[in-house]
Order: structure tokens, then C-alpha cells, then sequence
């Protein structure tokens, strides 16, 4: 199964819609990976939660099968984590499991 990461960092508009949420979903429509997962960690987490128009690609995204996990820590310490929850995108403490992906060696784009 080819499995993607992307470790969304950047809240810059233009670089979340084209290359975050535009390739996580292409990747899904068009069967470049099997498995897309969106890594949430930092200020996007505000930016999904406030930003109406962010929070639709995430959700045509999401339709797509892309997966979305966030920071937990970042959400609470961002007052995001209700909206976020709404949203229906997964929360959890990233560290360890960040980590153990990044020894896995399997492919992760960080933006």
C-alpha cells in the first residue's frame, strides 16, 4: 500500500489551498497514493478552524478519503479544538507517533 504524509505547518492561504489540499486531494481522486493523511500542527489549526473557505477544501478533501489528524496540544493551546472536532478531524499528541513515522521512512512532504 503506498502511503502519503503531508505535515501541514504553513498557514500562508495560497500554499494551503495549491499544494496541501489540492494535492491531498488529487492524490485521493486520481490514485496517486492509496492512503493520503494530512499531519495538522500549528497555526493551520487556527486557520481550519477560522478561515470558512479552508475549512470547505478540507472537507471536499476529506470526501476525496483524505485523512486528517491534528496536534491535540496545538488545537487546546489555539482554543481550536471544538471547531475542529466539528469539523470531524481527528486530534492527537503528534509527538511519538510523528517520530516513529519519521523512522518508518515512509514518504512525508512537509509544508
Amino acid at each position: 500500500m503506498k502511503k502519503l504524509h503531508i505535515l501541514w505547518t504553513n498557514a500562508d492561504l495560497d500554499t494551503s489551498r495549491y499544494m496541501v489540499l489540492l494535492y491531498a486531494m488529487n492524490s485521493m481522486l486520481r490514485s496517486w497514493w492509496d492512503e493520503v493523511t494530512v499531519i495538522v500542527w500549528g497555526a493551520p489549526a487556527r486557520l481550519i478552524a477560522e478561515n470558512q473557505e479552508i475549512a470547505d477544501y478540507v472537507r471536499a478533501a476529506q470526501e476525496a478519503g483524505v485523512k486528517f489528524s491534528a496536534c491535540l496540544r496545538c488545537a487546546r493551546d489555539l482554543g481550536v479544538e471544538d471547531r475542529l472536532n466539528q469539523l470531524g478531524i481527528e486530534q492527537i499528541f503528534w509527538g511519538e507517533p510523528f517520530t516513529a513515522l519519521l523512522q518508518s521512512g515512509e514518504p512525508l512532504i512537509t509544508v
